[in-house]
């Protein structure tokens, strides 16, 4: 990896790396801030998947994470959300599909398949080079995300048990196979079986019998524009209630989808975490 920026932040240090991806055959970027425990000892890790449109430089710009996490002790890790520059015809004229919109899939379908396998980037490649190369703890990672980044977090929680010790989301896409965003970019991106979709939505992995490792916390804000039509969290919580999956899930008045919501419990999200991976 190369280290393409490097800042100090609340006594630790943010930083943006580089490198040549196998998974996305083009080069992908990624944020990491260790806090000042890093300095002396493999600290517990929290995976933070970001939304539609976004950067690896969101969420360590946006959302004040690296305040608890310094004093929490936590290492915070931010992927990019797709590949960039590959190239495919029309992967920049949507925001919901192709640049900025990886969905934390593995493609299938051409042209797709041939660089947007996020899933595997997240679930292999990655951490196989971070804790190759950084002082973080393998055996303590917790995960969130926003929006299409929730629901990445609650997919790769369930698809991967005992890699994480603690799970939450923020107004996630609860289940991409039955909302708005979603649809079109799992058509495109596995083809028109919609139970090849299965593998990639929540309230489907929950009714496989795949379980959180712990209760999640979810944040929503009642005044998120795309509740009702492309995040719909009233399908994760009656999945849930159907295969006795206890969840933590918390509606916040007059807030709506973007960062000063993020930010605004961002703190209680990174507590969560810092409590299971501590123990």
């Amino acid at each position: 990896m190369e280290r393409v920026s490097h800042n100090r932040c609340f006594g630790g240090s943010q930083s943006t790396y580089q490198h040549d991806s196998t998974a996305t055959n083009t080069p992908m970027r990624v944020s990491v801030y260790l806090p000042p425990a890093a300095e002396h000892k493999a600290v517990p890790v929290l995976w933070y998947l970001s939304g539609l449109t976004c950067t690896e430089e969101n969420f360590s710009i946006k959302a004040g994470a690296q305040r608890y996490a310094a004093e929490l002790g936590i290492a915070l890790v931010a992927p990019d959300t797709s590949p960039r520059g590959a190239g495919i015809e029309g992967e920049d004229e949507r925001f919901d599909l192709g640049t900025g919109a990886g969905f934390y899939v593995d493609a299938t379908e051409a042209p797709w398949s041939a660089h947007y396998c996020m899933y595997r980037y997240i679930a292999e490649e990655l951490p196989e080079l971070l804790f190759g190369e950084l002082p973080l703890d393998i055996t303590r990672q917790g995960i969130t995300g926003h929006s299409m980044g929730g629901h990445g977090a609650l997919i790769l929680a369930l698809k991967q048990p005992g890699r994480f010790r603690s799970v939450s989301a923020l107004a996630p896409i609860a289940s991409p196979l039955q909302a708005g965003f979603g649809r079109d970019a799992l058509r495109s991106y596995l083809g028109p079986d919609e139970s090849m979709w299965r593998a990639y939505d929540t309230p489907s992995l929950l009714e496989q019998g795949m379980r959180f490792p712990d209760a999640p916390l979810i944040d929503q804000g009642s005044a998120d524009d795309f509740k009702a039509e492309h995040l719909k969290p009233e399908l994760l919580l009656s999945a849930c209630q159907r295969n006795d999956q206890a969840i933590d899930y918390r509606e916040h008045s007059g807030y709506d989808h973007g960062y000063y919501f993020v930010a605004s419990f961002i703190g209680e999200h990174v507590a969560h975490h810092a409590q299971r991976l501590h123990t």
